[in-house]
């Protein structure tokens, strides 16, 4: 692999080798103006990570994919210096989403290397992509869509057919494995100074981003009612944690049953690794009505049935339903707010 292909996939450890080979000290990205534009590119990748996604630019040159490469230990300097969960989340997924659309333009010999870089047991040769169950079942856990379940795969002798895509799906989840484990870094508090600047315009952008829930969720909508397993439940939702197929019904229907926008659900789960808007979109406007049944969300003792009951405390001794722990919460929360201003009458 040569300085383009670190560029792209700078997560490997040869990318990590050919860094420290350019001749100069670490520490001279963070504090020599000389690399301004390269701290600039990691606040953006950042920054990108948080919206729409990180797009990598084209390099015509050796010195442009170098800087390109250079901006990733900036980024997650700059990630760990914030050491946010869900911005950790957001970036590790945002960095592999963009190696995935590198990683399909990549020829077998360069998808046998990646493979090989993740310790990933794999054949690939005549547009045959096989890999070892044990590494299919290690990454594909993450994903809760029917498809990827393995019992709906071609498997011979221990080892998993797969289409290109779907093999280049499974090593996206592994970079974000990797890059996930790896953050937060222990950075030094001079470095954190240093980027002090470029920390602040993430944070503003990172708080901006979790305020759009809030948003959705303003008015009638009284979060600090959810019962337990559904606050659990938003709270790994909000953190890019990928929901059980159970778990995402029950969440779905109870926001829609309490009166959250769908456009306010699509945005919650665009966080998750598995994410795809097409098919997110169809499934919320399915359990919203859109084919004539509007579904309730289940009641505790189907979330118990498929382990989805968490935190259970004392008010859910009494509700037989999420429903009615948030109706009973939101009356007693009511009550306590008018208590107050009849004993100032009395």
């Amino acid at each position: 692999m040569d300085v383009f292909g670190y560029a792209n996939f700078p997560f490997f450890s040869a990318s990590a080798r050919y860094v420290e080979n350019l001749g100069f000290r670490l520490e001279e990205l963070f504090f020599d103006s000389a690399f301004e534009k390269i701290r600039e590119r990691g606040k953006e990748r950042v920054l990108s990570a948080i919206g729409d996604g990180i797009e990598k630019p084209v390099c015509p040159n050796d010195r442009s994919a170098e800087n390109e490469l250079l901006s990733y230990p900036v980024a997650r300097i700059l990630v760990s210096c914030i050491n946010d969960r869900y911005l950790i989340k957001k970036y590790s997924l945002a960095e592999a989403k963009s190696s995935y659309e590198m990683l399909k333009k990549l020829p077998d010999a360069g998808l046998k290397e990646f493979a090989d870089e993740f310790e990933i047991r794999a054949d690939i040769r005549e547009r045959k992509y096989i890999i070892d169950f044990t590494d299919y079942i290690r990454h594909a856990s993450a994903f809760h869509e029917h498809e990827w379940k393995l019992v709906n795969r071609r498997m011979n002798r221990g080892m998993v057919y797969l289409a290109k895509e779907n093999f280049s799906r499974i090593m996206e989840e592994a970079v974000r494995e990797r890059i996930e484990s790896g953050l937060p870094l222990d950075v030094p508090p001079d470095i954190c100074s240093a980027l002090g600047v470029y920390i602040i315009k993430i944070r503003e952008a990172l708080n901006a981003r979790k305020s759009n829930f809030d948003i959705e969720m303003a008015g009638e909508i009284m979060s600090d009612c959810f019962p337990p397993c559904m606050s659990y439940a938003l709270s790994n939702a909000q953190s890019g944690v990928n929901l059980p197929h159970s778990m995402r019904f029950a969440l779905t229907s109870f926001l829609l049953n309490i009166g959250m926008s769908a456009e306010g659900i699509i945005e919650l789960y665009k966080t998750s690794p598995d994410f795809d808007e097409e098919r997110t979109r169809y499934q919320v406007m399915h359990i919203q009505g859109a084919t004539g049944t509007i579904y309730k969300s289940p009641s505790c003792a189907t979330m118990i049935t498929y382990g989805n009951c968490y935190g259970k405390e004392h008010l859910c001794e009494r509700i037989s339903h999420p429903l009615g722990y948030y109706r009973k919460k939101a009356w007693i929360l009511n009550k306590r707010k008018t208590e107050p201003s009849k004993e100032k009458k009395d």
